[in-house]
């Protein structure tokens, strides 16, 4: 068993990441059941995961008296809208839900999402625990305390900071993840590397195969190590209000220009679009000159060798750069013609560029497009 503390003033917490965590759970999570005192515990879950771990939980919770009461989502970003967040937070107000209460998010990025803006308003906010069923979850959105919705104007663009109280992560229920979500997950791991580690970059290198064949030791280090690195930057910048967390950004800003052209749909996941998103700014990074150009392309390598996409041609789009840059007119730190970057020096040290205009990144785009 690993335990990662994430350290903030007032609201400090442990992830634990141990094999079988969720047979353990009436254990492992007894702080936040145990003042349920008979009453259902509320368990917040989408259709697929409910299926495979409905019964696992609640043998689990018998173990300690507990039963559960679930809300069940379907699963997708569709998830993650207005009409959603109401009828959940309508539910844990009919529960009687209270400040002191914890409610359980079980399932990957998006119920994690969600359940986290429920419980920061219901009764101006109650706590949650994040019980991830993803890899990306487990390695990104579990921790850190943003939560969010997305909206007809783009993704995420509704939301609070508002921290768990606990993150319990079970490695094992990895092995029912479907391969591609499995990939998109890694992209997040890989991400922590680029950003400002170069030494776990160049470990992936060599055993990222294990990690995405869920071999238990690599696959261990891999999540705990982008948790340690998340936890430190969290720490120091929790509601990002200077560039330290917005260095979690990497790859993003292009990614969700992507998703949005695909329609948040399951023709690009998240985590594929992310990683698309870091060879992009790999390789804008080399054409400012910031990065060497072949830094720029063993990213891409390194990215491909995970069988995630590295070039917009694998998508089939039909816009042009203009389109794409015109999606991040909605991002949220956009500035006037102007939109903040996260680009990279080198491999393993990234930064926040404040000069890049929209027209330049345009026509990088074109370029990226035409390619063969």
């Amino acid at each position: 068993m690993a335990v990662v503390p994430v350290a903030l003033a007032g609201r400090s917490y442990d992830v634990t990441i141990e094999a079988g965590a969720l047979a353990k759970l009436a254990e492992l999570a007894a702080p936040y059941l145990d003042r349920y005192n008979g009453r259902k515990v509320p368990f917040v879950t989408d259709a697929n995961t409910h299926r495979l771990y409905q019964n696992q939980i609640e043998t689990a919770l018998a173990k300690g008296g507990h039963h559960a009461e679930w809300f069940v989502v379907d699963p997708g970003e569709g998830a993650k809208s207005w009409g959603v967040l109401e009828q959940l937070t309508d539910w844990l107000l009919t529960l009687g839900i209270t400040r002191s209460d914890h409610v359980f998010a079980l399932g990957g990025g998006v119920v994690g999402d969600l359940t986290g803006l429920a419980c920061a308003v219901a009764k101006r906010g109650c706590g949650f625990v994040q019980i991830p069923t993803t890899l990306l979850a487990q390695v990104d959105s579990s921790v850190g305390g943003k939560t969010a919705i997305n909206t007809r104007a783009g993704k995420n663009l509704i939301g609070a900071f508002h921290q768990p109280s606990a993150v319990i992560i079970d490695p094992l229920v990895l092995g029912t993840l479907p391969d591609r979500e499995m990939r998109a997950g890694y992209a997040e791991v890989v991400k922590y590397g680029l950003l400002g580690d170069a030494e776990f970059f160049d470990w992936l290198d060599v055993n990222g195969t294990q990690v995405l064949a869920r071999t238990p030791e690599p696959l261990a280090h891999a999540i705990a190590t982008s948790i340690r690195a998340k936890a430190k930057i969290v720490a120091e910048d929790e509601r990002e209000t200077n560039d330290v967390r917005a260095l979690l950004n990497l790859g993003h800003t292009f990614g969700h220009a992507l998703e949005a052209e695909t329609g948040f749909s399951d023709q690009l996941l998240h985590g594929e679009a992310v990683a698309l998103g870091m060879v992009l700014a790999a390789r804008y990074s080399a054409q400012r000159g910031d990065l060497a150009a072949s830094d720029a392309e063993r990213s891409a390598r390194t990215i491909a060798a995970a069988g995630l996409p590295s070039e917009i041609a694998e998508l089939g789009l039909t816009c042009d750069g203009a389109k794409l840059a015109d999606h991040m007119r909605h991002d949220k730190k956009m500035e006037g013609s102007t939109l903040p970057f996260l680009l990279l020096k080198n491999i393993g040290e990234a930064y926040m560029a404040r000069d890049v205009e929209l027209s330049d990144i345009a026509a990088f785009l074109d370029t990226e497009l035409a390619r063969a």
